[in-house]
């Protein structure tokens, strides 16, 4: 959230306020849940590190007004010029796994089905909020994301539970 702050400031000075309510509107339904407070911690955070600006506001004299400085321009043409992706953590559930195995301590299939409801409950909360709200192009094709996504992570479950009932009925 950092870098988008960051580059919408870039575009132009703003009050948190005013900030928070594009990024709402950018996240489309899934902006309704974002903490209001988060914004504000991370204009704190972004002015101690030599990012932002924050300068008192003429009108209304409560608000503080936030500038990008030359050094948070700077991050901003780095971060919209990098390659980065979230990567998911299939490898820590994926050791899980293997230690659930490997200690007895725990069904490696069971946890496979713990995970899967999770992402099946997710899946359900993308799906509901992309009906809900249709919102505009850009929120939806987030929702989009993340419904491919997680059905994406369902059918590498899939796989792990096919996996893992095959070695526990061949032991």
């Amino acid at each position: 959230m950092q870098d988008a702050l960051l580059a919408m400031l870039v575009k132009e000075p703003a009050h948190g306020y005013a900030l928070r309510a594009r990024l709402q509107a950018a996240l489309g339904p899934l902006g309704a849940a974002m903490n209001p407070g988060q914004v504000y911690v991370t204009l704190s955070r972004l002015e101690k590190a030599g990012l932002v600006a924050c300068t008192d506001a003429a009108e209304p004299a409560d608000r503080k007004v936030y500038e990008a400085t030359a050094a948070g321009r700077e991050r901003v043409t780095r971060w919209l010029a990098g390659a980065g992706w979230p990567k998911p953590d299939l490898a820590g559930f994926h050791l899980k796994l293997v230690a659930a195995a490997a200690s007895g301590l725990a069904d490696p299939v069971d946890l496979v089905a713990v995970q899967r409801r999770e992402l099946m409950r997710r899946l359900r909360d993308a799906q509901r909020a992309a009906l809900e709200e249709p919102g505009d192009e850009v929120s939806a094709l987030l929702l989009e994301g993340i419904v491919l996504r997680l059905e994406a992570d369902l059918r590498w479950l899939e796989a792990c539970e096919r996996m893992w009932r095959g070695n526990r009925e061949g032991a």
